[in-house]
Parts: C-alpha cells; sequence; structure tokens
C-alpha cells in the first residue's frame, strides 16, 4: 500500500469514511461520530482496509 485516498460523507451526527487503495482498487468503510478527530477516522478506515486485503489474500 503506497498511497491510500480517504473519502468523507457526513449525514448528521455521524461520519463515513471511506479508504481506497488504488492499485488493487479495494476500498473499505467505516462509520463513525463526526466529533472524532480526522487522525482518528483514518486509522479506523485504514484498520479496516487492511483487514479487508487481508481477506482478500487468503481467498
Amino acid at each position: 500500500m503506497s498511497e491510500i485516498l480517504f473519502e468523507y460523507v457526513r449525514n448528521g451526527a455521524y461520519v463515513k469514511v471511506t479508504a481506497i487503495e488504488p492499485e488493487t482498487r479495494t476500498e473499505a468503510s467505516v462509520v463513525v461520530p463526526a466529533g472524532l478527530p480526522q487522525e482518528q477516522m483514518q486509522i479506523q478506515a485504514l484498520n479496516k482496509l487492511r483487514y479487508v486485503l487481508k481477506k482478500l489474500e487468503e481467498s
């Protein structure tokens, strides 16, 4: 993972954060409270993306 893109969509008190890995075109989303710092939002989305990539490698 050399580059990760993040997309944020706010919906009321929550934000949907999508982490995208462009090389494999894999993405993973999490929904977090809007009051969370952006860095924490990115960490949670990145952790889920790593989980998804690992599952794809195993299958």
